[in-house]
């Protein structure tokens, strides 16, 4: 430990993380790599929030994001305390990295290999090959503006937000990112293929700012992984390595409330009754969890509150996860099932509030990779539709889930597995209510805030409050957002203003 670190921890010896999903536990390992004593508060049986798993008759279900890019923004957590992350995990490549599917029995296999990626968009549009060309060109930029210079840089005041202005004017980042795709390729699966990442992120393509765009390039420059044994076992090789340089971890026991004295936050205390003082407070938990129920600065919590009533929310998601006895050698890892409409599916789900007879669902099948997380001859599965939050559609899900699961395995059966109901060996469904109930998620939503032009960066969840200058936030209702390397890069941000903050001190 160096001088600076030593003086880091004797000024702000104790932290509390409340919550372990990806953001919080990047953010506790860099807390503690940097000399700070961290704890993480989790309310669940098992770490990892939203990349929970479950383990039912032999078959391993990841319940969080099993897409995995930029593994860099990882490994670097390792780094920090000159460890490798590939001793705690194996991350195994995945190709291609999506096959979409279209009701016409289109397939198109979005691999990594520049040629072959060519002559697939070539067989679906010739014509749209050089427009690719310049979109990818194009992600490039957004990438190296949105993501490298701006994705772990925290947004306090408007100036910063005034300073990326001329950037984020440059590549018409108040356009969607659909319109934007559509002025580089015309075919309408083409567009569908170049957009519909946004939606891994809460976003609609419609609507989400094309600075989403940056997605593309980010899976092209550092590709698509599994971590071996499924998501859950990265966030136990991340446990693994946080509890290995120091930190404690304090399961099944909820936060009910972040402690506050006059302007500062003082500490946390939990369901149990257990309590703690802390010089300083960050939440991994759901924002609006967080300023609402968890607060106890009355003032604050309530003005906060009122703001956050007024934004918009991202969609929900049905999960339906389900081992198989068989296997499928010819059904990749991940695909995009597309439905007959795209437009009009996004607008039910964002817009309306109608939960649509028609379907776009992901499918992950993570057997094809690890045969190991299903009994021998069998496969895991699981299938995701998107669908409005409790917001928009307040519906009963303990009723109708039972139902919309049969409609989504019959879709499947349809159009992959002709005979899935007979060879179904276990199955079950997470609902919006599920969200709800699990991870405090306000109305429900998977992603938290949708990640709009007008409440990206500064007009996000700040990633320190204005106000109670030792409560901080992490992850996908802070910016940058969703997916892992956005919780991750969240992490980074509220890190250094964290040590930042230690060392005005000094």
């Amino acid at each position: 430990m160096n001088d600076v670190t030593k003086n880091q921890s004797e000024l702000f010896k104790k932290a509390a993380v409340i919550g372990s999903g990806f953001g919080g536990l990047a953010l506790a390992i860099r807390l503690q790599s940097a000399g700070i004593q961290t704890t993480i508060l989790e309310s669940r049986d098992k770490p990892g929030g939203r990349a929970y798993y479950w383990d039912k008759d032999g078959f391993i279900f990841d319940g969080g994001p099993t897409v995995i890019t930029d593994p860099d923004c990882l490994s670097q957590l390792w780094d920090l305390t000159g460890h490798d992350m590939a001793k705690d995990i194996e991350l195994m490549p995945v190709s291609p990295f999506y096959r979409l599917n279209w009701p016409d029995g289109t397939n198109f296999d979005y691999v990594n290999d520049p040629e072959e990626l060519y002559a697939n968009i070539a067989a679906i549009e010739p014509d749209d090959v050089e427009g690719y060309k310049r979109f990818l060109e194009y992600s490039g930029g957004l990438y190296e503006e949105g993501y490298v210079k701006l994705g772990t840089k925290a947004f306090l005041d408007f100036k910063s937000m005034i300073k990326a202005a001329p950037a984020l004017m440059k590549f018409e980042a108040y356009r969607s990112v659909y319109a934007k795709v559509s002025g580089f390729v015309k075919n309408e699966k083409l567009r569908e293929f170049l957009s519909f990442q946004s939606l891994l992120v809460g976003g609609n393509p419609m609507a989400t700012s094309a600075i989403y765009g940056l997605i593309h390039k980010l899976e092209r420059l550092g590709g698509v992984w599994f971590a071996k044994g499924g998501t859950n076992m990265l966030i136990a090789a991340m446990v693994k390595h946080f509890e290995r340089i120091g930190g404690t971890i304090r399961l099944s026991d909820p936060v009910t409330s972040i402690d506050t004295m006059g302007d500062q936050a003082s500490g946390v205390t939990c369901k149990s009754g257990w309590s703690e003082t802390f010089d300083a407070v960050a939440s991994n938990a759901d924002v609006m969890h967080s300023y609402r129920d968890l607060l106890s600065h009355k003032h604050r919590s309530d003005k906060v509150t009122a703001s956050l009533n007024k934004k918009k929310y991202s969609p929900s998601l049905f999960v339906v996860h389900f081992g198989l006895k068989g296997t499928w050698p010819g059904i990749p890892h991940h695909m995009i099932l597309f439905g007959p409409r795209y437009k009009g599916l996004l607008e039910d789900i964002y817009d309306n509030g109608v939960l649509p007879s028609d379907f776009s669902l992901y499918l992950h099948h993570p057997t094809v990779t690890d045969p190991e997380m299903a009994p021998e001859g069998h496969s895991t599965f699981y299938v995701l539709a998107p669908v409005p939050h409790q917001g928009k559609l307040p519906i009963d899900w303990e009723e109708m889930g039972p139902i919309y699961e049969k409609r989504i395995l019959d879709e499947i059966g349809h159009r992959l597995i002709p005979d899935i109901h007979d060879r179904i060996v276990t199955s079950f469904h997470y609902t919006p209510q599920d969200f709800g109930t699990d991870l405090n998620a306000h109305l429900g939503s998977a992603f938290s805030l949708e990640p709009l032009l007008t409440q990206s960066a500064w007009f996000r969840v700040h990633n320190r409050d204005d106000v109670i200058n030792n409560l901080y936030f992490v992850g996908a209702g802070t910016h940058p957002g969703a997916g892992i390397p956005g919780v991750v890069g969240s992490a980074k941000a509220t890190a250094e203003l964290m040590l930042e903050d230690i060392l005005q001190y000094a």
